[in-house]
């Protein structure tokens, strides 16, 4: 399973994907607005986005990229590996 995690904090983009691949999924990050967003993203299962650190052009980008594409999200106002380790929970619970 692929989850991409939009926002969150640059210092802790190594414990997202950690705590992602614990988790079984295969983990993307983007901490911040890169140029070709929909193009990078791909195809992922999932979207998770830390609304409190992302910008609003981030976060707006991001869900129409997902509506366009018909990708489930997730918005999580906190960005704390407590927040990310639920919402990786509650997606596996919501995959089988």
């Amino acid at each position: 399973m692929s989850v991409v995690i939009i926002g969150g904090h640059e210092r802790m983009e190594r414990i997202y994907i950690s705590t992602g691949e614990k988790h079984g999924c295969k983990v993307k990050v983007f901490t911040k607005m890169p140029s070709d967003l929909g193009r990078r993203i791909g195809n992922p299962d999932y979207i998770v986005m830390f609304t409190d650190v992302a910008s609003h052009k981030l976060v707006l980008s991001t869900l129409k990229i997902s509506k366009k594409k018909n990708i489930p999200s997730f918005r999580l106002h906190n960005s704390s590996l407590q927040t990310l380790e639920n919402a990786l929970t509650e997606i596996k619970e919501l995959k089988h």
